[in-house]
């Protein structure tokens, strides 16, 4: 075991990053880029319903092109930092970029003009996040061994949760505005900050990169370089040969294939539902950013909750059920928000005015979250199952990749049918196909891995 003091330490690094994903790709920055982008086409003479789909294609081709970025050099970048022994600099330096690009997502005004800088800004950030994330997983099995394994990475994951809700809840209560420029204490931003020109939302990148860069303190205070530092220089056919071992090894290992492939469609599903709620809840129910980040909140404590939760039941029953059980919520609820409008529930009208589209929107939102958060969690823990510690940023390279490999898949498969249809809800349905697939390669996958944990 490692000490008490570097096991806190690597949890808090989700506690760090975390609000990259919950105000800027889901609850706040997200759903305003698509408000805003939204707005911009509907000047240029788009009717309302292109305008939307529009925007909702535009957000996910920036997510296409970023998850094809991190598939391609997350196996690279592990085999290189296994090579040296060294992972801190690299997570440094992305971690460096993160707050830089966050920070500069103050530039989206509402008239639209830098509706492009600010979507390359969002997206060169998230990569540089989830590759620092990528790097900072490969030291989960320096931590402990066997079931605690599960534990610790459940609790990490809650903890990062947990530092969504907060984040979430002061950028709702101080500086998100709504239509009528107040916060959701009725009042106007805090620190001055103009609502007309939606300074109190546009301060979502600010807060995110001043939170990354406090919380990331401990992280690198606690944490160093586990194993031995390589002795002679790390030439790229090194690396080259590091990792075409890596993938000749998955081939000769049938669980690891299946878990690869399994985790590649339905993270990949996750990661739509993740991007497209928020832009969903705008487009299809209309909903402010208010409305959404109470959304996030409940999402959000619910993962926390169940986050944790899951990793308790992953050091008592393993990581395959976790995930298996987690699938089939996330299968439920997409079928659910598609065949749900502000009108109209499975195609059955509602009353003018119904409130039950937007309570069962928070109840998918609690399902989301939590279902989401013990997957991802269950995910990392089944991944340290089978690798080897030696090389562990190697596995996790390749499980970034299997994570992200498809991940053009899902936003272009919502962009090709929500150009087809016109529907912003028909967009989500390959979402589901997605999912179930995953579950099914699931079946392949050995629950203990294939090497001892």
């Amino acid at each position: 075991m490692a000490t008490m003091r570097r096991i806190w330490g690597w949890m808090i690094f989700d506690l760090a990053q975390q609000p990259y994903a919950t105000l800027g790709l889901t609850f706040i920055f997200g759903p305003y880029f698509a408000a805003v982008a939204t707005a911009h086409f509907a000047a240029q003479g788009l009717p309302e319903a292109l305008a939307d789909a529009r925007a909702q294609s535009l957000w996910a081709s920036g997510q296409t092109v970023a998850g094809l970025f991190i598939a391609f050099t997350a196996p690279v970048l592990g085999a290189l930092a296994d090579a040296s022994g060294r992972r801190m600099p690299w997570i440094a330096a992305f971690s460096a970029i993160a707050v830089i690009c966050a920070a500069g997502l103050w530039i989206l005004e509402p008239d639209g003009e830098m509706l492009i800088p600010a979507l390359v800004l969002f997206f060169a950030g998230f990569v540089a996040a989830e590759s620092a994330t990528n790097v900072n997983n490969a030291l989960l099995p320096s931590l402990a061994t066997g079931p605690m394994i599960g534990r610790i990475s459940g609790s990490g994951a809650a903890l990062g949760y947990w530092g969504g809700v907060v984040s979430l809840i002061l950028m709702l209560l101080f500086l998100a505005e709504n239509d009528a420029g107040l916060t959701l204490l009725g009042r106007p931003p805090a620190f001055g900050l103009d609502p007309e020109t939606r300074e109190g939302t546009r301060a979502v990148g600010p807060v995110i990169a001043l939170w990354y860069a406090v919380f990331i303190v401990p992280f690198f205070v606690w944490v160093r370089d586990a194993g031995p530092v390589a002795c002679v220089p790390v030439t790229p056919r090194v690396v080259a040969a590091r990792l075409w071992r890596s993938l000749r090894d998955v081939a000769r290992r049938p669980s690891l294939a299946a878990f690869l492939g399994a985790s590649m469609l339905y993270r990949d599903a996750l990661a739509a539902v993740y991007a497209f709620g928020g832009v969903y809840a705008t487009l299809v129910l209309g909903w402010s950013v208010i409305q959404i980040g109470v959304f996030g909140i409940i999402g959000a404590i619910s993962a926390a909750i169940l986050t944790w939760a899951g990793g308790l039941a992953d050091a008592r029953l393993g990581p395959k059920p976790v995930i298996r059980l987690s699938v089939w919520v996330l299968i439920a609820v997409s079928v659910l928000i598609v065949s749900m409008t502000r009108d109209s529930l499975f195609g059955l009208p509602l009353p003018p005015g119904s409130p039950l589209p937007d309570i069962l929107f928070y109840i998918c939102g609690a399902l989301i979250g939590g279902a989401g958060g013990a997957l991802y969690s269950a995910s990392r823990s089944l991944m340290v199952r089978h690798a080897d510690p030696e090389r562990a940023t190697e596995a996790f390279g390749l499980f970034a990749l299997s994570g992200r490999a498809t991940a053009f898949l899902a936003p272009l498969s919502i962009t090709l049918a929500t150009w087809m249809s016109g529907s912003t809800r028909a967009g989500l349905v390959p979402v589901i196909a997605l999912f179930a697939l995953g579950l099914l390669l699931l079946g392949w996958v050995n629950k203990n891995g294939d090497r001892a944990a």
